[in-house]
């Protein structure tokens, strides 16, 4: 029988709440928008330099035999769901996929995240991502989005949404992201909204809607950047807009940021081999939506996502690894110490 997570005030988090009780501990979900794709990852066993005239770029024509290539479940909200369910998060996906979607949707499936928000195009293919790179380590990409433009066709209200629940508004076409944002105010639903690498896209008025009424704002610190640039806002001013903000530094950490209260600095966890980076922001933002779910410390919360996105490091793709509850707790009390709350979320 599943044990139950203990009472926990969250106040601390500034949402004005009296308690999260037993009852929606156990049975809020986490919802979480953005795209679906599949990475297809290739390996060129030379160097493109070597293959590139600069006198002749204005009129480029090259071609690259790949001696591999694998294709990969990605997108940012398939990763996330992912690894929440690793977790044991109750997890749906809102989002589009195409005529090629049926083996993603099957390991979705397996891992018990519920699928009935992703709207399935016909005679449309899901987002791909495809990835050639050379043993430099230098790479040429080509994106193409595919169905998951039709995301903004699907709402959040017609899975359910309800104010016990909480949604992460991940990078995806930006319409879709401020239609699920305004879903949630209207209802009351706690969101994270996260940017990420759709920032350079959104304007003024759309970061500043995605900071009304967000339960916690999340991005690098080179997005935080973009951010302060495009709304004319120092960092500091971004930061206090949210009742609560993280701001992930890659090597150096990530830091944790409460109205009122000092700021929470998180460390890496110490990785066994960096393989790939990739995807790993994603399983942060998973570890971390897991944390405010269910209403952990917020210094437990930031180790559970830095060690989430550890696992993602240490394999390559982004829905490569697996962990289970039990090893991830263990490898938490190795990396940072004890932590009951996290056991008690995990049993």
């Amino acid at each position: 029988m599943k044990a139950l997570a203990p009472l926990v005030s969250p106040s601390r988090l500034g949402y004005g709440r009296a308690e999260v009780t037993l009852k929606e501990t156990n049975t809020m979900r986490v919802i979480v928008t953005g795209s679906l794709a599949y990475d297809y990852i290739m390996n060129f066993p030379g160097k493109f330099s070597d293959h590139i005239l600069p006198d002749k770029v204005h009129m480029l024509t090259v071609s690259f035999l790949v001696d591999s290539m694998k294709r990969m479940r990605g997108g940012t909200a398939g990763n996330i769901a992912y690894n929440l369910a690793l977790l044991g998060g109750k997890t749906s996906i809102v989002s589009a996929a195409g005529q090629d979607f049926v083996d993603y949707r099957n390991a979705l499936d397996k891992l018990n995240i519920d699928t009935r928000g992703i709207k399935l195009v016909d005679n449309e293919f899901t987002a791909s991502c495809f990835i050639n790179t050379d043993v430099a380590n230098n790479q040429i990409v080509a994106f193409y989005p595919g169905a998951v433009v039709h995301a903004r066709e699907v709402t959040l209200e017609s899975i359910g949404l309800t104010k016990e629940d909480w949604a992460l508004i991940s990078p995806t076409d930006p319409e879709s992201m401020m239609r699920h944002m305004q879903e949630c105010r209207r209802i009351g639903a706690k969101y994270i909204f996260d940017p990420g690498k759709q920032t350079p896209r959104l304007e003024k008025a759309q970061i500043l809607a995605g900071l009304d009424g967000c339960a916690a704002l999340i991005g690098n610190d080179y997005e935080f950047g973009m951010m302060a640039k495009a709304t004319n806002m120092t960092e500091q001013q971004l930061i206090d807009s949210a009742p609560l903000t993280i701001m992930t530094r890659g090597e150096q950490g990530s830091r944790i940021f409460q109205r009122g209260k000092p700021t929470i600095e998180i460390p890496v966890a110490k990785v066994t081999s960096v393989v790939d980076p990739t995807g790993a922001g994603d399983a942060y933002l998973a570890g971390l939506a897991f944390g405010l779910s269910r209403a952990l410390p917020l210094d437990v919360t930031g180790r559970v996502a830095a060690l989430a996105a550890t696992y993602a490091i240490e394999k390559k793709g982004c829905q490569e690894h697996a962990f289970t509850r039990q090893g991830f707790l263990s490898r938490y009390s190795e990396t940072f110490g004890n932590s009951p709350e996290l056991g008690a979320a995990l049993i």
